[in-house]
């Protein structure tokens, strides 16, 4: 949570870009921490979708965000060190 506080300075303006993290949960013990982490970025989250894939035993998400560079990057670093839990991020160009 620290590396928001960074990022909250009133009257502070901090460049953001767009960017997609899609996440692939084979463990589904992980989903209470995922859902945590992705909580304490919810002010830069535009949109999620979430879809099952029962026949795969196995969760896919994506998560769009509009945030400073560090916060993606430590958003998904974070996600991808949960065991069982793959992440990657896409930016946009601009």
């Amino acid at each position: 949570m620290l590396f928001l506080i960074l990022f909250h300075r009133k009257g502070e303006h901090m460049e953001t870009r767009i960017a997609v993290l899609g996440i692939i949960v084979e463990d589904m013990a992980q989903v209470e921490k995922l859902n945590g982490l992705l909580h304490e970025c919810g002010s830069y989250i535009i949109g999620r979708m979430g879809i099952p894939y029962r026949e795969k035993g196995v969760s896919i998400i994506s998560v769009v965000l509009d945030a400073p560079n560090d916060v993606i990057s430590t958003l998904s670093g974070k996600v991808g060190m949960l065991p069982g839990v793959s992440a990657k991020t896409l930016y946009s160009k601009k």
